[in-house]
């Protein structure tokens, strides 16, 4: 998928999700010090950056990922809603040596944890960041949500996701991680693991349709060669038609941990 794709499929998870999103950043802002520095891993396209820029109205937010592109486009973005002075940006692979960031008073990973290779080293990067006291917020999920209703293509959605597990734990990535046991191990202290079992139905947000669309068309990346052709046609066909579907659901899971440092 094209990063212009990918970015768009990450601001409309935000959008679309967004009830969700809101319900995290105000349990994390209510335990936020006055003027925080914050630190956001992994950052992407910026709408963990720039919600927490809205959540945080004193906050300086310094948004680290290793894609220039997504960091252009979370730049834009900033200067379009207003907060580009208090938004930096770092260019940085986080499975190697990390730059300067600290001392922060929080530190944000959204579904970046799982991508890292070696997720200890980072997270004890993590924890020299923080100041005594701060806080580390990891978000992760387990999957793509899905969206197909009973009986209207949720069958093949389901072997769809089937063998992108399968894909994902091939090539490594910490998708089923403990991540309270990683964070317990790496020094902090887990005071909350909370998990979001979302299902949205109609009326749905209006990007619904579109944000549907780019899921499946990144999940259908993946399958060539992994699942039967009609397998694969049926998905182009869904895929093609999904946007102005009116019987779409959103189903999603996501688990946030929040972790200080001592």
């Amino acid at each position: 998928m094209a990063h212009t794709h990918l970015a768009e499929l990450l601001d409309l998870d935000a959008d679309v999700l967004h009830e969700y999103h809101d319900t995290v950043l105000t349990w994390v802002g209510s335990l936020t010090p006055a003027r925080p520095r914050v630190v956001d891993l992994g950052a992407g396209s910026g709408t963990g950056t720039l919600a927490l820029a809205r959540q945080l109205p004193d906050a300086e937010i310094v948004a680290v990922d290793v894609d220039d592109e997504m960091l252009d486009h979370l730049r834009g973005r900033a200067h379009a809603l207003g907060v580009a002075d208090r938004v930096h940006t770092v260019q940085a692979d986080l499975d190697q040596s990390w730059p300067p960031l600290g001392p922060a008073d929080l530190i944000w990973a959204s579904a970046s944890l799982h991508h890292l290779a070696e997720p200890a080293r980072a997270l004890s990067r993590a924890h020299a960041t923080l100041r005594p006291g701060g806080l580390f917020v990891v978000t992760e999920l387990d999957s793509f949500p899905r969206f197909l209703p009973d009986g209207a293509g949720a069958d093949l959605e389901e072997r769809c996701h089937a063998v992108l597990a399968e894909l994902r734990a091939e090539k490594g990535l910490h998708m089923t991680e403990d991540w309270a046991a990683r964070l317990t191990e790496a020094g902090f202290t887990v005071e909350a693991e909370r998990r979001f079992d979302i299902a949205l139905r109609a009326p749905l947000p209006a990007a619904t349709g579109r944000y549907a669309q780019l899921t499946l068309a990144r999940m259908r990346h993946g399958l060539d060669g992994r699942l039967p052709a009609a397998d694969l046609a049926a998905l182009d066909t869904i895929a093609a038609g999904v946007a102005s579907r009116t019987d779409l659901t959103v189903r999603a899971t996501r688990t946030v941990w929040l972790a200080r440092r001592p």
